[in-house]
């Protein structure tokens, strides 16, 4: 490759000082062809910080390249020691198919691949299908004339496997359908030991929540004592190691689970789904629970995107909405956004027959903070005057509203928009903010904290401290058994203030009622994920203020990752009939 070509790399990718200093140290590794061997790698490093597994080569890439260039440049690497085949112990990897990897993300990919099809292919055995029977009628429709029972399924699927993947958007019944398995589950052998977990502390508050409320239900009645309800983060139930990305729970120590269930694995990447994977006891069963359609994990990878995606058995997608109607325009937005048709998500957004969602035009930034007033003094006003309550209830407050935004900064940003809001409710005597730390102040955790089991995504709320002598302020969390903890402030991780918080921090989160701020001009980040993600966070009412071209141009773009685990689970020839197994 030519030096003029090597350098317009240089000059048309922004290389952060990681990349260039994994540049540097290949480049010490190798002789020959330094440059461009150099040049990979740091173009891999740079595609794993933009979300993806891998990058892939082709004549299309950051620098437009000519069939030869590229072909020159492959054979280059294949023939570096630096470089390896895929199985070879190499810090880089490149397959037949022209993807590269630093050799830990195609051991991660490669590992998880393994784990689930060495799953899907083995007989779990044991099942009595008696009992199984039973339960199924019992939970479940017997009515064969009615339209397919998607949760019956999902329920039959998790029985005879030792991996199920249950997918599908709000309200769809997920966790409802796992807590069935658990009954079934229990109903076949009541010692097996059952993990709950999610991503974040508040995805596993939710889940518990869920599955808590769900076996209040009479057809629990046999089982309910059995069926456990405690979630914990994933990072508490690996067994985190301060200060190191390593676990206590691998595959030499595996997890003491015969189930492990964990929801909201959208938002779980590569390098955790892996070792979650590899801490499993060989007979353990794993269940995944997600939405395909959100967005992806914030690091490295989509795991249950490209899952979903693949030809691998034992996943079922859950398709009917008990939360949003036909008459929902939320179902009609999100449903429009997924299919990338902007024409009739804007055209559902104006229509006065959807009483859930509204359109409005993005007001020049100058004059957001006037604009968004009134709705931050209705969404925040019952919170800020119930702040001297019951601590929880306070909490069940505060998610009764929230402004999400696109992006972090700008003048549509979150941070941006936090500000507005701290001056709005100051003007209206709602907070006090004299100082940093004032009464009422929300905070949202940015950086996992091992030490103080605090992980980016937790919610604290600043309330006067019963305990102390002089009620000062300290940061209250909530924790997934329903108690609260707190902390002094000056102990608390790197935080931000959470009037306003992005889209990607708000996964895992449901709220009544959202305001959802898109930029006034278009962002790589605007994708039709972002946007789905951010209508179906509203439960009851979702109000969308935005520059109808950005709205446009965002619905048209995909989240496209870049990663070898869909062709890594092919599993050809295995297939199941759920029809002959169950009659269904």
């Amino acid at each position: 490759m030519k030096l003029e070509t090597i350098n317009r790399f240089y000059e048309n990718v922004t290389f952060s000082y990681l990349d260039l200093h994994f540049k540097d140290f290949v480049e010490k590794l190798v002789k020959k062809d330094a440059a461009e061997i150099s040049l990979a790698a740091a173009l891999v490093s740079y595609y794993k910080e933009q979300g993806h597994i891998c990058m892939a080569f082709s004549t299309d890439m950051d620098v437009p390249l000519s069939r030869s260039e590229l072909d020159d440049w492959l054979r280059k690497l294949r023939e570096s020691h630096a470089v390896g085949r895929p199985g070879e112990y190499k810090p880089l990897i490149l397959d037949d198919k022209g993807r590269f990897y630093l050799y830990r993300y195609w051991e991660y990919q490669e590992n998880l691949a393994a784990l689930i099809r060495k799953r899907v292919a083995e007989d779990v055995g044991g099942i009595d299908l008696q009992i199984l029977k039973d339960g199924l009628d019992r939970f479940f429709s017997a009515d064969k004339e009615r339209e397919t029972d998607w949760q019956k399924i999902a329920a039959e699927t998790a029985l005879i496997r030792r991996f199920c993947m249950i997918t599908g958007g709000p309200g769809t019944g997920k966790t409802t359908t796992v807590a069935r398995i658990l009954a079934l589950l229990l109903e076949q052998d009541g010692t097996q030991r059952i993990a709950l977990a999610a991503p974040t502390g508040k995805a596993a508050t939710r889940l518990q929540e869920s599955i808590s409320q769900e076996k209040k239900r009479r057809v629990y009645e046999r089982i309910r004592d059995a069926i456990p309800e405690n979630a914990s983060t994933l990072h508490r139930l690996l067994g985190s190691k301060p200060d190191s990305p390593y676990f206590r729970h691998h595959a030499k120590n595996p997890l003491p689970a015969d189930v492990v269930v964990v929801d909201e694995a959208s938002m779980v990447d590569m390098a955790l789904m892996s070792k979650l994977v590899q801490a499993l006891s060989p007979e353990a069963r794993l269940i995944l629970l997600g939405d395909k359609d959100q967005l992806a994990s914030v690091e490295a990878g989509a795991a249950l995107g490209d899952i979903c995606d693949s030809d691998c058995q034992g996943i079922v997608h859950l398709q009917k909405s008990h939360r949003f109607g036909e008459e929902s325009g939320i179902r009609a937005v999100s449903q429009a956004v997924n299919a990338g048709d902007a024409d009739l998500a804007m055209a559902a957004m104006r229509d006065d027959a959807y009483r859930d969602i509204s359109w409005r035009r993005l007001p020049p930034s100058n004059k957001l903070g006037r604009e968004i007033r009134d709705a931050v003094i209705q969404g925040f006003k019952a919170y800020l005057n119930a702040i001297d309550g019951d601590p929880l209830n306070l909490f069940e407050c505060f998610e009764r509203f929230r402004i999400l935004c696109a992006l972090r900064q700008g003048p549509y940003g979150a941070v941006a928009v936090n500000r507005w809001v701290e001056r709005i409710l100051r003007e209206t005597h709602l907070i006090k903010p004299d100082k940093t730390w004032y009464k009422g102040r929300p905070v949202l955790i940015t950086r996992n904290d091992y030490h103080l089991r605090l992980f980016n995504g937790d919610i604290g709320i600043t309330l006067p401290d019963p305990d102390a002598r002089k009620r000062e302020l300290r940061v209250f969390f909530p924790t997934p058994d329903g108690t609260l903890r707190k902390l002094h402030p000056i102990r608390v991780p790197e935080h931000e203030t959470v009037y306003a918080m992005t889209v990607h921090k708000s996964q895992g989160s449901e709220f009544e009622r959202v305001l959802l701020l898109l930029p006034d001009r278009d962002s790589p980040i605007l994708t039709r994920e972002l946007i789905y993600t951010g209508i179906t966070r509203a439960g009851a009412y979702v109000d969308v203020w935005g520059n109808e071209a950005v709205f446009r141009e965002a619905v048209s773009r995909r989240i496209e990752r870049m990663s070898g685990l869909r062709d890594a689970l092919k599993l050809p020839g295995l297939v199941i009939d759920l029809d002959l197994v169950f009659g269904t």
